[in-house]
């Protein structure tokens, strides 16, 4: 896609609206649910303990509620993250963004990765499933490996990271992603994308999906061009 011929409305609906600080009140949320309705974003992400709120401000919008889980380690049980699945579906969220076991990838137990995510797949139940694999943790080899096992295990998107680990998205990695996946599945950047410039690069690489804090930032860089 040509990022010149983003207009407003196209690119909002590239931008999960993020929320995940652990210090972020009900107020904060609602500020950020009045935003991505405000400019269309594609949906508010939260933390799990949030879901049925966001779902319930978000009624009737066209904005979905998206909840993470197992975040930001992903270094819980495969039932732990489907019973936070399971929750976050039933209290209204409409996709999740789980984060890999990475310490099993990292230890060459793709098997036990590949399980993971398809226990979180199959409790998504309607629920479109995001696989975190930390890139910034993770050799060149890994991600492809991690990309992979994730599609293999039917998940829906590829994302580059949680935003609280040593890095965010680059967009070497949004391209490497993009290769190591069928053109059906999308790719997630995510972290420490904050302006209009860094939105269209991961766009030209391949993303498919923005996860961002800055969304509204980013759209008022856009209205002042």
């Amino acid at each position: 896609m040509a990022t010149e011929a983003l207009d407003a409305a196209r690119l909002a609906r590239f931008i999960d609206h993020t929320i995940l600080r652990p210090e972020a009140t009900e107020a904060d949320v609602a500020r950020y649910c009045r935003e991505a309705v405000e400019h269309g974003f594609y949906s508010v992400c939260v933390n799990p303990l949030y879901a049925a709120f966001v779902a319930g401000e978000l009624a009737g919008s066209g904005v979905a509620t998206c909840s993470v889980v197992g975040f930001p380690f992903g270094a819980t049980p495969d039932a732990v993250k489907a019973f936070e699945t399971e929750r976050a579906v039933g209290d209204g969220a409409r996709e999740i963004d789980m984060v890999i076991a990475i310490g099993a990838l990292r230890g060459g137990r793709h098997a036990l990765v590949e399980a993971d995510i398809a226990t979180v797949k199959r409790a998504c139940g309607p629920a479109l499933l995001k696989v975190i694999i930390e890139a910034c943790l993770l050799t060149d080899a890994e991600k492809v490996t991690s990309c992979r096992l994730a599609e293999q295990a039917g998940a829906d998107f590829v994302k580059t990271s949680t935003g609280f680990s040593t890095g965010g998205a680059t967009v070497e990695d949004v391209a490497l992603m993009r290769r190591s996946v069928s053109p059906q599945i999308g790719v997630k950047a995510s972290g420490g994308v904050r302006s209009l410039a860094t939105a269209r690069a991961m766009i030209a690489a391949g993303a498919t999906r923005i996860g961002t804090s800055s969304g509204t930032v980013i759209m008022r860089e856009l209205a002042e061009l």
